[in-house]
């Protein structure tokens, strides 16, 4: 049976995988039977083979010929129908939507994993999870005699699936510990596997936290190291300058540990290494004093936003902007501590939360009815069916995207509905600074974020801000069908090379600006259809503001060119901001086999021979 990936699945548990099944299209029984009779016929000079059966010759051979051919009719009708009740089409199929149709069995040692968002997957044979550093030193050892492929790979939330590779990985999610704690340094030592909120869950009774998060917690902390993450506030690094110290297991050089004391130079390249230099097995990070904060969301605009940008990122600890495409709204949310002499802010609310969230209710019921109004029937009748007044805003958004996502008119209906609930969801919400610094991304989607200078706290570049205008005004006249919402943060410098915000000027600051399109839907063609547009979303951003403000993009978020000219323009690229000789003789020493490595490392870090 034929095989096609059409399933996806989360690695929210990943150390608790399991064995999928393939799927198959539905087959057309009729365009099967025309191509079986435009396969077995061919023109014949004989006219009485055009003629109407019943006009044909009473003579034996002109009978022969009719049995001959309606034997033939009569295979290939038998044919068609053993098709069609083998490969049946769903009531569903009626307008040749892509659907999950039947299974084969995968062999019991095949593994299939993906990335969060379904938009990248693998199929390995090789799959390791050491429940301890032993285990884990072995498997690497083993490997590199038999250079044999163990890509690291974390939660598999980066976009990109950088982590994923069908020759081979290792995951460390059953290395999950809480190794020690230094309450009077405000440091914590832990196995590279466990997650951020495991971490921030097990350290916050010692009153301490991690000095700053991205929007999710469910990273494992190898993994938000590895890639540069970063959280927001311009007084604040990314998050691979919290890290100590780290214990790499290597190929060619076995277990090393590397700080700032100990080898610094590797120390710095390995804390943001892609996983290429070794395995992290332990990291050392340096927390905070677990905070309160103070969240206020106010809804502005851009003039405002200009006179006021450079006292929002001096004067608040936390700061982001969300801008709505084809609006002049702009989300602005910062987050402090609370103050000891004042207390949180008093405040009560214009609006309760289904007061703000109604009318975005109100468009989704109006858009069912003009887009599908026989899911209205059905949905009444579908107890499965979740209630709208249970959906979250993010839920109903994605919702309304999925009737017509590439409807320009439509994306601006929504953004508009979301623009207003904004307005009406402006105030303060205070809570420790673990449950204050997330925000909710929606669903499965792609995303291209990219990282450029933007001058320095006290004397601020407004290249930020410009970004903006223009990417704003391309979206415009492109005409693209861009959601909500375009996010902008902040980082100070950092010291690893290999972080997009590296710097050696410690007040520098650096703009960080994602662009995204929702995939609400598994309907494969439609997901295509969408995944084409964003990549042309992305190629215009690229083509048109990359090199004009500095931007590179997210190292969980890039994307390797398949055309080989644009490939080679990338590396190009990548070398003229990182230090690629440096990292490629690094992976090199301590991993001579590439056992670490997978094929976008491969491609975005060629060795200067191959170049």
């Amino acid at each position: 049976m034929l095989r096609a990936l059409s399933l996806r699945r989360s690695l929210r548990a990943f150390h608790h995988y399991h064995h999928h099944h393939h799927q198959q299209q539905p087959t057309n029984p009729h365009s099967n039977l025309l191509k079986a009779l435009s396969s077995t016929t061919s023109p014949n000079p004989n006219p009485n083979l055009t003629r109407p059966f019943s006009s044909l010759s009473s003579s034996p051979s002109s009978e022969a010929e009719f049995r001959k051919y309606l034997g033939y009719f009569a295979l290939l009708l038998g044919c068609g129908i053993a098709t069609y009740y083998s490969f049946p089409f769903s009531d569903s199929a009626k307008h040749k939507k892509a659907q999950l149709f039947r299974y084969a069995p995968l062999p019991d040692d095949l593994h299939t994993v993906s990335n969060w968002s379904g938009t990248h997957e693998v199929q390995t044979r090789v799959f390791h999870q050491p429940e301890s550093l032993e285990e884990l030193e072995q498997i690497v050892k083993e490997a590199n005699e038999k250079k044999q492929k163990i890509r690291p790979v974390g939660s598999g939330l980066s976009p990109n699936g950088i982590g994923l590779t069908r020759a081979g990985m290792v995951n460390l999610a059953l290395m999950d510990n809480v190794l020690d704690v230094d309450v009077e340094k405000k440091r914590v030592r832990v196995q590279a596997g466990i997650r951020v909120q495991q971490l921030v869950d097990a350290i916050k009774d010692y009153g301490i936290t991690l000095q700053n998060f991205a929007s999710i917690r469910e990273q494992q902390i190898g993994g938000i190291v590895q890639v540069g993450a970063h959280g927001t506030g311009a007084r604040l690094p990314p998050i691979d300058e919290q890290v100590i110290s780290m214990k790499l297991v290597t190929p060619a050089k076995g277990t090393i540990e590397v700080s700032k004391e100990k080898d610094p130079e590797l120390f710095y390249l390995a804390r943001c290494g892609l996983g290429g230099l070794g395995v992290v097995a332990e990291v050392t990070l340096q927390c905070v004093e677990r905070p309160e904060l103070v969240e206020h969301t106010v809804v502005s605009n851009m003039k405002e936003i200009k006179k006021n940008h450079k006292k929002l990122l001096s004067e608040n600890k936390h700061v982001k902007y969300l801008y709505i495409p084809y609006t002049d709204t702009v989300v602005v949310v910062t987050c402090n501590p609370v103050s000891k002499w004042k207390g949180p802010p008093k405040f009560k609310p214009k609006y309760s939360h289904d007061e703000a969230i109604q009318h975005v209710r109100d468009l989704y019921q109006e858009s069912l009815k003009k887009y599908s109004p026989e899911a209205i029937t059905a949905k009444s009748s579908d107890n499965s069916e979740p209630d709208i007044n249970e959906l979250s805003f993010t839920e109903l958004r994605d919702k309304l995207l999925a009737l017509d996502p590439l409807n320009k008119d439509h994306v601006i209906q929504v953004n508009q509905a979301e623009a207003e609930f904004w307005r009406k969801s402006e105030g303060y919400r205070v809570g420790w600074s673990d449950e204050i610094l997330g925000f909710d991304c929606g669903g499965q989607q792609w995303v291209s974020e990219t990282c450029f200078p933007a001058g320095t706290l006290a004397k601020p570049s407004m290249k930020d801000l410009e970004y903006i205008e223009d990417l704003k005004k391309l979206i415009e006249k492109e005409e693209i069908p861009a959601p909500a919402p375009i996010e902008q943060r902040w980082t100070t410098s950092s010291k690893s090379p290999m972080s997009p915000a590296s710097s050696s000027a410690e007040d520098d600051i650096f703009s960080w600006v994602g662009i995204i399109m929702y995939l609400p839907t598994m309907d494969a063609r439609q997901r295509k259809e969408i995944t084409e547009e964003f990549f042309h979303y992305r190629r215009l951003s690229q083509t048109q503001l990359w090199d004009q403000y500095s931007a590179y993009e997210h190292w969980a978020k890039i994307e390797v060119p398949k055309d080989k000219d644009e490939l080679a323009a990338l590396q190009a690229r990548l070398r003229k901001r990182f230090p690629v000789d440096e990292y490629n003789k690094a992976r090199k020493e301590l991993d001579p086999n590439r056992i670490l490595s997978n094929n976008m490392l491969g491609k975005l870090f060629p060795s200067s021979d191959t170049i």
